[in-house]
């Protein structure tokens, strides 16, 4: 059986891959499309101005976590919140 050659997205998105990037989708207002575009322009660049970039969004809207929902849970202030359930067991039905 002969194998079909690898098309040239797929070529594209190895190589993307092979340089540690990946394809990121956003909905932004179309007046802010321009500034993501420039924005992620400059974050592919591994140049100083890049890092700083990186360091200044960090401080802005927060470094990324990897805290489950068990942590947040956890971590939420739940205090004065009634956490308990009332058991009703449904209505009596005559068949």
């Amino acid at each position: 059986m002969v194998r079909a050659r690898p098309s040239a997205l797929t070529k594209h998105r190895t190589h993307l891959k092979q340089r540690g990037l990946v394809r990121v989708e956003v909905q932004v207002a179309a007046a802010d499309a321009d500034l993501i575009r420039r924005t992620a322009r400059s974050l592919r660049d591994e140049e100083q101005g890049a890092n700083r970039l990186r360091a200044q969004l960090r401080r802005l809207v927060g470094a990324p976590t990897s805290r489950g929902l068990k942590e947040l849970l956890a971590a939420a202030p739940l205090e004065g919140i009634e956490l308990t359930r009332i058991q009703d067991h449904g209505r009596d039905v005559e068949l």
